[in-house]
């Protein structure tokens, strides 16, 4: 009885020991193909487009706030909240490895950061075409 008493208790604290440790993180080139799968079943789909995302990133939309407007023209750099003032970490994930790394802050942030910018949610063509963009920016 000793031994099968030993098992189980090695047994829990194995599986206690999976439990606390972290998620792994995904790239954010996984999240661009979790965005692109979502995308796919959008009719005239026909991919992500850096140059569309920089130009939507840039541009001033319904409230005149463009996604640069806190995150600056370039987002390798620190950015500021345009109404707070609080500093922004960098939001290309070749300059900020963070980021892009958990399918859901980045939920939340597109959720968010969309709702302010064009007071309303973004599409998946957008999502994907944004992070296609900053996947090419250069520390």
């Amino acid at each position: 009885m000793s031994y099968l008493y030993y098992a189980s208790g090695l047994a829990l604290i194995t599986l206690a020991g999976l439990a606390a440790q972290p998620a792994f993180a995904e790239t954010p080139n996984e999240i661009l193909a979790s965005i692109q799968k979502e995308a796919a079943g959008t009719p005239g789909f026909q991919g992500f487009s850096a140059a569309r995302g920089e130009g939507f990133f840039k541009a001033k939309h319904g409230n005149e706030l463009s996604c640069s407007s806190c995150h600056t023209e370039n987002p390798a750099a620190l950015g500021k909240h345009a109404k707070t003032g609080k500093v922004i970490q960098p939001i290309a994930p070749p300059a900020n490895a963070e980021r892009f790394s958990d399918a859901g802050k980045v939920a939340k942030w597109f959720k968010r950061n969309c709702n302010d910018v064009l007071e309303r949610a973004c599409t998946p063509q957008e999502k994907g075409d944004v992070l296609a963009y900053l996947l090419t920016v250069k520390k």
